[in-house]
């Protein structure tokens, strides 16, 4: 099974830059065509928050008419830039899957089981799945011991040491370890929010944060860096599972050259020096 994770497109509503910089319509086009032209093609695209950038049901048409060439297999949940009412009005098909006003779901369709986590606090840019989120996640896991799961959330539970971002993190982190580390069959907890590729260990699993398709938060380490972005080379995560495994794979978006052969027909490896007596 392959999966696509998009994650903090911020679409806004045609002639507006994010930042009067960023158009982010024309990165998630570009991501789309990268999507469509990956061999083979994932079997479903996740979209890991901040669809929108003002939670303006202009902006998520728009984000329906960029995405759409990619077909039903597209499972979003909300970032602090949308809302879950403005999400569920837009997606219907995901609002069937939800029992309550929340986007807390289940896509049972895969190998891989996805489990879609609603983090947001209306308003506020911080993260809080609240103990109905972590009763849902906790029943939906228990619900199918045996089969393999993917966690997904919009804020990381975790510090990256970019501070402005984690003063924003998932303020009921230690409760999602709590649930998480109850289930073995979960593989990997995946999210977006950073902007950034980063990779490390939560509640025992691998955890991911997934590159975003336009502008990148800064590496900025230092813990008095204001709050910045760079342009740098658009990307996407891409997840394989196979034999109980999830392997993670940054793809970068663009055109680059290549494919290059290493060998020639004649088996050697293409600019080997000639051998002299």
């Amino acid at each position: 099974m392959l999966i696509a994770q998009l994650t903090d497109t911020h679409i806004r509503r045609p002639g507006d830059l994010a930042y009067g910089v960023v158009d982010t319509a024309a990165y998630l086009e570009a991501a789309v065509a990268h999507i469509l032209a990956l061999d083979p093609a994932p079997d479903a695209v996740i979209v890991t928050g901040d669809l929108t950038d003002f939670d303006d049901p202009r902006e998520y048409d728009r984000f329906h008419a960029i995405t759409a060439p990619l077909g039903a297999a597209l499972f979003p949940i909300p970032g602090n830039h949308d809302s879950s009412a403005g999400l569920l009005a837009a997606f219907p098909q995901i609002a069937a899957r939800c029992a309550g006003a929340r986007v807390n779901y289940v896509v049972e369709d895969f190998p891989l089981r996805l489990v879609m986590l609603d983090s947001t606090v209306l308003g506020r840019p911080h993260g809080q799945l609240g103990e109905d989120g972590l009763a849902f996640l906790d029943a939906a896991l228990a619900a199918a011991p045996d089969r393999p799961a993917l966690v997904a959330a919009h804020h990381p539970p975790f510090l990256t040491g970019i501070r402005h971002m984690d003063v924003q993190n998932l303020f009921d982190a230690a409760a999602l370890e709590a649930v998480l580390r109850r289930h073995p069959q979960v593989v990997a907890f995946t999210c977006g929010h950073v902007h950034r590729a980063v990779t490390t260990s939560f509640a025992g699993i691998a955890a991911t944060i997934g590159p975003a398709p336009a502008h990148s938060v800064s590496l900025a380490l230092d813990p008095a860096a204001p709050p910045t972005f760079h342009m740098e080379p658009p990307s996407l995560s891409l997840h394989r599972f196979a034999e109980g495994r999830l392997v993670t794979h940054r793809s970068f978006i663009g055109s680059f050259s290549g494919p290059h052969p290493f060998f020639g027909p004649d088996g050697k490896a293409i600019g080997t020096p000639a051998r002299t007596a």
